[in-house]
């Protein structure tokens, strides 16, 4: 008779609060603004392709992708209309990553791009557990997710050499993020410096200044941003008229939406339209 025994040493494992799971599918129904949230996400491709756009970055995803966003960092999705891209996103608190550089000299990368095929097909098991999970939504579901993604963030750092770091430093107060959130969900309607200040029970001059550290711009520069945003999205998606996007998109006049448009592309509606088409 043999036998073989292992004893196990007490190791450090990700220490984390799964925050949300959802599931959606995108078909071009709803505008795809950039937008940043104060925790980590985890995107898993279920079907159809698509690109993300990530800090600054576009990454074309297809089935079985799985995509890590740190928190705060500004990022969107679109779908190709022929073929309409479903997704499960998991929004994590207390966890931040550090991914390895492509080059020793490039910026620290705040995202991760994973394609998965049959090789790592515990991956996919795991993704599609939790999905499962989340779609039937029986007693302790929302455990039973996070243990299982917990499973998966040892996986995904064993394989694709992913540490984990603080995000203390990359959290912003409770007043810019529910500001930023106000005015991400709300940049069509009449907002001011008084409106964020009343909506977040602080100093509008306390605000303005905390908001200028957290996001890099003021926040009035920041809802202009927004607007012109959702502005590109008409334009490229609709036949809406320059004044009607104007109005839709919070604007008091179409002279005021073509000249902040201008100043911030360096190109008119119309000829930033005309260059889309």
């Amino acid at each position: 008779m043999s036998s073989e025994s292992i004893f196990f040493q007490k190791t450090k494992t990700p220490d984390f609060h799964l925050r949300s799971i959802s599931f959606s599918k995108y078909e071009g129904d709803w505008p795809s603004l950039p937008h940043t949230h104060p925790f980590s996400e985890f995107f898993y491709i279920i079907s159809g392709k698509g690109e993300f756009f990530i800090d600054g970055d576009t990454i074309p995803v297809r089935p079985n992708d799985l995509i890590l966003i740190n928190p705060n960092i500004e990022h969107t999705e679109k779908a190709k209309i022929s073929a309409p891209m479903e997704y499960i996103v998991f929004g994590v608190d207390g966890m931040a990553f550090s991914f390895p550089k492509k080059h020793a000299e490039d910026a620290p990368l705040n995202y991760g791009h994973y394609s998965y095929s049959s090789v790592q097909n515990h991956l996919i098991q795991f993704a599609r557990l939790m999905m499962q999970e989340f779609l039937e939504k029986k007693p302790d579901f929302d455990l039973v997710c996070r243990n299982i993604l917990q499973i998966l963030f040892i996986y995904i750092f064993r394989e694709q050499h992913i540490s984990l770091i603080s995000d203390e430093g990359m959290r912003i107060s409770k007043e810019c993020a529910a500001a930023k959130r106000y005015m991400d969900a709300n940049y069509s309607k009449n907002i001011t410096l008084d409106t964020l200040a009343e909506m977040t029970h602080t100093n509008k001059y306390y605000l303005a200044h905390s908001f200028s550290e957290c996001i890099g711009k003021s926040p009035i520069h920041y809802l202009l941003s927004r607007r012109i945003q959702a502005g590109k999205e008409l334009l490229i998606n609709t036949d809406h008229s320059i004044l009607q996007i104007a109005e839709s998109t919070g604007f008091s006049s179409q002279s005021y939406f073509s000249q902040a448009f201008r100043k911030e592309t360096g190109m008119t509606p119309q000829q930033f339209r005309k260059q889309q088409g």
